[in-house]
């Protein structure tokens, strides 16, 4: 549990194959950015895949980890960027499994209403779910 303008919040970031199945999971208070748990969830990218992030993941550090681990990344540049790198629209809208991960995993109320405290109970939860996704798939 994170403490925010919000008051105690927490976030779920994950990390899904071609197919939406959750691959990875982390849980972090909730004002800790989310390009910070981003290179952990890259070590469990195989070689040769696409990492697609939106723009808050368009981070010098989180696109050479990618690179050391054989990973080509399609992130958006931020408006801000200096040094472009290229970027396929048409790829990018595949990251729409990240968010029907998301919606999906909602529908189920511990996950939705977030009423367990514990993060260790909430984390137990979420891969109690994301075991169902996986043997429903």
């Amino acid at each position: 549990m994170g403490r925010s303008r919000g008051g105690l919040t927490s976030k779920l970031h994950a990390l899904v194959d071609a197919e939406g199945r959750p691959v990875g999971l982390r849980l972090t208070g909730g004002q800790v950015h989310d390009a910070c748990e981003a290179e952990a969830l890259i070590a469990g990218i195989p070689n040769g895949a696409t990492l697609l992030g939106d723009k808050g993941y368009d981070s010098n550090p989180i696109r050479n980890a990618a690179a050391a681990r054989g990973v080509w990344t399609n992130i958006p540049n931020r408006s801000n960027r200096k040094q472009r790198f290229g970027f396929s629209p048409w790829l990018y809208r595949q990251r729409n499994l990240v968010e029907r991960f998301f919606n999906r995993i909602k529908q189920f109320r511990v996950i939705a209403t977030r009423y367990d405290k514990n993060p260790d109970n909430f984390m137990a939860a979420a891969k109690l779910i994301c075991t169902r996704i996986w043997c429903a798939a």
